[in-house]
């Protein structure tokens, strides 16, 4: 039976981070039957309860450093790990995690990763150590890739995949129909879910999408709903800009897990979002997106299934909101060129989970072949 550890942002109710938890074991057991899985989290009992895996506490070094020792290969997997713009303290822990695996002589690949920004000198050098030691870097978007090169990252093959999450496949909308009514939203009205992240103590964005909602309303009538894609901090984001419209909107108040949320999402006629996984889970489920940018994973995702964004966070109008909205409502769906971008992006995000595979298929010779380069390399 093959033994994977898989590292990330998990268990802190983030759902794009869950979500991609979520695939990546989903791939790795579609491929891999019997793998046995260990996942390093922030909440042991939370995600063995949704993902039915193994866990070791993420503070618990002595545990992860047993849990890598017996393992075939840690997959440092999903998401932007590898950045200094939000914590300097988090890139060091996930290059710690890389570490132990190296000094066990386990190969270690990045899982559909984004890489970067990097921006301070000592954070740069750290990166590049590390990488240059990795087995296999499987990178999201084509950015990610140009800013290893710019790290000075040249030794393991770097494959530019998709995000981990584009490998999901749709879920039953009646789970949503279900949250949906529980919070008392029924009826046939047109349903814009927004989506939405606190930055950096920005309010004007918040100012121009409630007066966009507004707007929706009145003009096409439509049920503005909050989801929050992070409990419960975005939760207090919704009702920011709930408090800032004129017209009535649903805040939702629970925290959900990634089918609840994909499903919900689902149910929706269009999503205005500054989160990349309800952009993703929004695509997924056929539902036209209106996205906003506070990060390049966002601009380069909108690239990738060829669409465009209605602004950023610093330029966000309520005006482009609502002609952005209003158009995709009017095709009534998602285009043909965008659905078969996403049909692509999905094969490509199949591809991280068949290079795993790769590498626990040839592990008795990669071992031998990192610790005589580990060696070599004291």
């Amino acid at each position: 039976m093959s033994k994977v550890v898989i590292s990330g942002y998990y268990g802190f109710a983030n759902a794009g981070d869950e979500a991609m938890l979520s695939a990546i074991i989903g791939s790795l057991r579609d491929i891999m039957p019997h793998v046995e899985i260990t996942v390093i989290t922030g909440n042991c009992q939370m995600t063995r309860k949704h993902h039915n895996v193994h866990t070791v506490h993420r503070m618990n070094f002595l545990a992860i450093a047993a849990a890598i020792r017996r393992c075939d290969i840690l997959i440092s997997g999903g998401g932007s790990l590898l950045q200094d713009v939000t914590s300097t303290r988090s890139l060091y822990y996930y290059l710690l995690i890389m570490r132990i695996a190296l000094f066990f002589h386990k190969p270690v690949m990045l899982y559909a990763q984004g890489i970067g920004p990097v921006r301070g000198e000592k954070a740069r050098q750290a990166v590049r150590r590390v990488l240059q030691q990795v087995t296999v870097i499987g990178v999201r978007d084509s950015e990610s890739k140009r800013e290893l090169a710019s790290l000075g990252v040249t030794a393991p093959p770097v494959h530019v995949t998709a995000d981990a999450v584009l490998s999901m496949h749709p879920v039953d909308k009646k789970i949503g129909f279900y949250l949906l009514k529980k919070a008392g939203v029924t009826g046939i009205r047109t349903r814009v879910g927004i989506a939405v992240r606190d930055w950096q103590g920005m309010t004007g964005y918040k100012e121009e999408i409630a007066k966009a909602a507004d707007e929706l309303q009145r003009r096409l009538d439509a049920r503005i709903i909050f989801i929050p894609m992070q409990y419960p901090a975005d939760v207090k984001a919704g009702e920011d800009i709930a408090a800032m419209m004129e017209t009535e909107a649903v805040v939702l108040r629970e925290g959900y897990n990634t089918v609840e949320f994909m499903s919900l999402i689902g149910c929706m006629d269009a999503v205005i979002a500054n989160r990349l996984h309800a952009l993703v889970f929004a695509s997924l489920m056929e539902v036209p997106v209106t996205a906003i940018s506070y990060d390049p994973k966002i601009d380069s995702f909108i690239q990738l299934i060829g669409e465009e964004l209605c602004g950023t966070v610093e330029t966000v109008a309520a005006e482009d909101l609502v002609a952005d909205v209003t158009k995709k409502l009017a095709a009534g769906g998602i285009a043909p060129d965008v659905k078969a971008r996403l049909n692509h992006l999905r094969r490509q995000s199949l591809r991280n989970a068949y290079l795993a595979l790769r590498i626990i298929e040839g592990k008795d010779s990669l071992r031998a072949r990192l610790k005589s380069r580990n060696t070599d390399g004291r």
